[in-house]
């Protein structure tokens, strides 16, 4: 099939494009040109500024694509600027469980009901993060009900190229007792391999479905649990207090997130126990 992936240059979406091109699918990046990607000759090439409506509209237009892959839209201008021009038998969009108001154990795709909210036509900066993916959302819902696009929620996605940063800060600020201020350290929450991330998403590629699709490992895990296996794997003691730096993954609620309909399409995802203890070593080999 003939794929046109928006961003996909780094983090797990390197992991997505291999995954088409080991699939034989013909695929063109759209990017802003302005970083190397590690694909050579095996992919195409478009550029675009993915913000500004006219550059999307000359890069697209009259242009035909099997598929869509946009990993990097946030709001709902974002979707409009691309849905508008583009002519595609199948959009997938990169949207968040940040969406869910809130994310609980179990999370449902159904808990978040695309229908039910004000559609407004906004740029990424105008809102907080949580509420311009909830407006992305919102537009492919209401505004593009009669087209086949799939949304894909993922939660925190880590690995070894997580560019974010995030769950290193809890690794570091333990190994070198930097205070920490972390108001959700008992909370169980869920997580999602880079590698998959990609994965998945190329997988539904070849899917013949339409709406949302969840994705996560299996299980969960609370931010005391990671602290306290980096201290008794370096000796080091955690210094969480008020005062202290604030940690990245702050005001995340206690959750999990239910795969059961990527499941269903036969899709299995890993355990996150079999490989988040890998990573968090990997971590401390790096410090």
């Amino acid at each position: 099939m003939k794929i046109l992936v928006i961003g996909g240059t780094k983090f797990f979406g390197i992991p997505m494009v291999n995954a088409l091109l080991s699939k034989g699918h013909d695929v063109t990046i759209a990017t802003r040109g302005k970083a190397a990607d590690p694909f050579g000759d095996k992919v195409r090439r478009i550029f675009l500024e993915r913000t500004e409506k006219e550059s999307v509209r000359a890069a697209l237009a009259g242009v035909h694509y099997d598929v869509v892959i946009d990993k990097i839209a946030y709001c709902s201008n974002d979707i409009k600027y691309v849905m508008d021009v583009i002519d595609c038998g199948l959009y997938i969009y990169m949207s968040s469980t940040a969406i869910y108001d809130p994310k609980h154990i179990n999370t449902v795709e159904e808990d978040f009901d695309g229908m039910g909210g004000e559609l407004i036509w906004c740029n990424r900066r105008d809102f907080t993060y949580e509420k311009v993916k909830r407006q992305a959302e919102y537009a492919l819902w209401q505004r593009y009900p009669d087209r086949r696009w799939v949304a894909v929620r993922y939660p925190f996605v880590i690995g070894k190229d997580d560019y974010t940063k995030r769950l290193l800060f809890y690794v570091e600020h333990t190994m070198k007792s930097i205070p920490m201020h972390i108001d959700n350290v008992d909370c169980q929450m869920g997580f999602i391999r880079s590698e998959e991330a990609g994965e998945f998403m190329a997988f539904l590629a070849d899917q013949d479905v339409t709406g949302a699709f969840n994705g996560a490992s299996y299980g969960t895990i609370s931010l005391r649990e990671i602290i306290a296996y980096v201290e008794k794997r370096t000796g080091a003691r955690a210094v969480i207090d008020a005062s202290g730096d604030e940690a990245p993954y702050n005001g995340a609620p206690e959750y999990s997130i239910c795969t059961d309909k990527a499941k269903a399409l036969g899709y299995e995802f890993s355990r996150l126990e079999d490989w988040i203890y890998e990573l968090l070593d990997y971590y401390m080999e790096k410090i």
